[in-house]
C-alpha cells in the first residue's frame, strides 16, 4: 500500500473505504473500461496506426520513468498489469504487489525468489545471476512494445516452461517482423539486450520516443519540408501493409481480432 500512495498522486483519485463487516481497508481506483492493455491489443489492433503506436510507447516509457524516478522497481511488468479507461488517451501501470523500493529488504531470504509473467522476465533474472533492478523493467518494456508494435504476445505457440526459460537466457528473444521501422526495431533490441548495461534507462527512451512522436507529428501536420528518419521507414512500413492487404483474400476490419494460437501452457498475464 505504501508503494502506490507514493505512486499515485491526488489526480488519481484514490479513496479508501472499509469493509463493515471485516472492518478491513481497502484503496478504491478508478474502473479500466477498456481492461488490460493484452485483451486491447487482440481486440483493437488493426485500428491503432503509426501515431497511436508511438503515443502508446512514449506514455509507456514515460510511466515507468516516473516509477524509477522514485527508486521502485516494478518487478511484475507486462501488459496485464497496464490498465486503461480509453488506452488511445492513456493508461496506468498498475499492480505493485511485488514491487520494492530501492535499498530495502537488502536481507530478505527470499529476494532471489523469480517472480512475474515468464516471457517479460529478464534473462539475468531467470538465470539467478542478478536481482530484479531497473533495468529488468526495461527489459520487460522491450517485450511489452514489441507486442504495442506487432499486435502479437511473445512466444504465443510454445509452453511458458523451464525449456523456455532456458531459450531465453541463451538469447531467444521474440522475431520483429523486417517491414518495422528499423529505429523502432533497434530500440526494442537495446531494451531487451542480454547486456543489461547496454539497455536504456526509462528516461532515454523516453527522450527518443518524445522525438519521433514530434518528427512525425510535423510530418503528419506537413510542418517540415524534408521528412525525418522515421517518417520515412513508418511511410515504408504502411506501404508495406497495404500491399499485403490487398493481396490478402481474407476482408479484414478494424474490428477484426487478431487470430494466432495459444499453447494452452503460454501465460501472458498473472
Amino acid at each position: 500500500m505504501a508503494i502506490h500512495l507514493k505512486i499515485y498522486n491526488e489526480s488519481d483519485a484514490i479513496r479508501f473505504t472499509q469493509d463493515p463487516e471485516t472492518l478491513s481497508y481497502m484503496m478504491v481506483l478508478k474502473y479500466a473500461k477498456d481492461g488490460n492493455l493484452r485483451e486491447y491489443l487482440k481486440i483493437n489492433f488493426n485500428n491503432n496506426n503509426w501515431y497511436q503506436k508511438l503515443f502508446n510507447l512514449l506514455h509507456l516509457s514515460l510511466s515507468l520513468m516516473y516509477i524509477h524516478e522514485l527508486d521502485i522497481v516494478h518487478q511484475d511488468f507486462h501488459p496485464g498489469n497496464i490498465l486503461s479507461s480509453n488506452f488511445k488517451y492513456s493508461f496506468q501501470i498498475s499492480d505493485f504487489g511485488l514491487s520494492k523500493l530501492i535499498g530495502t529488504n537488502q536481507n530478505n531470504p527470499e529476494k532471489k525468489n523469480i517472480v512475474g509473467v515468464l516471457p517479460y522476465i529478464a534473462p539475468e533474472v531467470l538465470s539467478g545471476d542478478e536481482e530484479y533492478t531497473k533495468a529488468a523493467d526495461v527489459y520487460s518494456l522491450g517485450i511489452i512494445a514489441y507486442e504495442i508494435v506487432t499486435g502479437f504476445p511473445p512466444y504465443p505457440d510454445i509452453p511458458h516452461d523451464k525449456d523456455l526459460a532456458m531459450k531465453i537466457c541463451n538469447g531467444l528473444r521474440p522475431k520483429i517482423p523486417f517491414h518495422t521501422p528499423k529505429l523502432i526495431t533497434r530500440m526494442i533490441m537495446r531494451c531487451w539486450d542480454a547486456r543489461v548495461t547496454h539497455r536504456p534507462t526509462s528516461k532515454e527512451l523516453r527522450n527518443e520516443l518524445d522525438k519521433y512522436i514530434d518528427d512525425y507529428s510535423d510530418y503528419l501536420n506537413k510542418r517540415i519540408k524534408k521528412e525525418s528518419e522515421i517518417a520515412i521507414q513508418i511511410k515504408k512500413a504502411e506501404e508495406f501493409s497495404a500491399n499485403q492487404e490487398s493481396t490478402n483474400t481474407t476482408t479484414t476490419t478494424i474490428t477484426t481480432p487478431l487470430n494466432y494460437q495459444t499453447h494452452p501452457q503460454a501465460i501472458h498475464t498473472s
